[in-house]
């Protein structure tokens, strides 16, 4: 069974977001909802029956203005609570991060000293800071590919593999691309971004270093890539209503525990320049995502991994809740 989402008072930041929904036996549809949780099928309000959210991406300079007409007009619309809340977009692309919180990656450096080193832990913690502060002024982020077959719902359960030894959370501030983007510099990086979402993304800690061949490094697609180890939504809000997307607050509770709270000021490099880096390889298409990375607060800091039962809820500042419930994999 599905965690339901909880009536708010405001859904998100400004007058509008995309998402995709469906009614009961229903197929998913693109809509335009709410602050106070109203929904516009925008298959009947722009004439179009094929229509996607990733459909509008593809025309965004277009669909723009349209979707802002919308939103400020009083036609009808239907509760948000009649329909089931999906994944907001289908990304053909998904660019995930790794290593960009600073006070992350700094307790990281502190908790993995080497076996000889005693220096006193404040002694750690400034070299760690003073790497952290090297690496944002001269290296480069740490981006690699995810798979859109592991995104799922917002308030879908996540189903923990059987083989998923240490299954852990990662909340994210993911950004959505509107435009074609390849090999666009920091200062133009951010016309590309359509808006933002949140995404959960979820690693088998036992999975990221291969036992059988160390020297080869990560593995990403084993540790990562679980059907529904990427929760996603539940909304797309505009770039327009999110004034500063360097000062967001990234809070994820388990069973109503905070264990994350962190600001994005706290990331090493910022959304722009994200972008610009993985569009400095790859082209990106519209509706792809680039997560930003996870802060400090994940269930390896706390000794406490995701077991089945386990509720998670993630926010974003301005972008809404999403609320996940773990479910062990039957073995059997």
């Amino acid at each position: 069974m599905s965690v339901k989402p909880e009536p708010v008072s405001a859904l998100f930041a400004g007058s509008f977001a995309l998402a995709t929904l469906s009614a009961p036996d229903g197929p998913q549809f693109p809509a335009l909802v709410t602050p106070d949780a109203r929904v516009t099928d925008l298959r009947v309000a722009l004439a179009d029956d094929e229509l996607t959210v990733r459909g509008l991406l593809e025309d965004w300079a277009s669909a723009l203005p349209k979707l802002r007409a919308l939103a400020g007009d009083d036609g009808p619309r239907r509760p948000l609570a009649e329909f089931r809340v999906h994944a907001p977009v289908e990304p053909r692309q998904v660019f995930q991060s790794g290593a960009n919180y600073r006070q992350h990656v700094i307790d990281l450096h502190v908790a993995h000293r080497a076996p000889d080193d005693d220096r006193p832990e404040e002694e750690r913690r400034a070299e760690a800071a003073q790497i952290m502060d090297r690496r944002a002024t001269e290296d480069l982020p740490y981006v690699f590919i995810g798979l859109p077959s592991a995104i799922t719902g917002p308030y879908d359960d996540v189903v923990l593999p059987a083989w998923a030894e240490k299954p852990d959370w990662e909340l994210e501030l993911a950004a959505v691309i509107g435009r074609p983007a390849h090999r666009v510099s920091v200062e133009e990086a951010l016309e590309y971004v359509a808006g933002y979402t949140i995404a959960n993304d979820l690693t088998d800690r036992a999975t990221v270093f291969r036992r059988d061949m160390p020297q080869i490094g990560t593995d990403w697609l084993r540790s990562k890539n679980a059907p529904g180890f990427t929760p996603l939504g539940p909304w797309i809000v505009p770039t327009e209503s999110i004034a500063d997307t360097g000062d967001l607050r990234v809070t994820l509770k388990l069973n109503g525990e905070t264990m994350q709270d962190e600001s994005t000021k706290d990331m090493i490099f910022n959304v722009a320049r994200m972008v610009s880096y993985a569009s400095g390889t790859a082209r990106l298409l519209p509706g792809d995502l680039v997560l930003t990375g996870s802060p400090a607060g994940n269930g390896m800091h706390w000794g406490r991994l995701l077991r089945d039962g386990d509720v998670m809820e993630g926010s974003v500042t301005g972008l809404g809740t999403q609320r996940t419930r773990c479910v062990a994999e039957d073995a059997s």
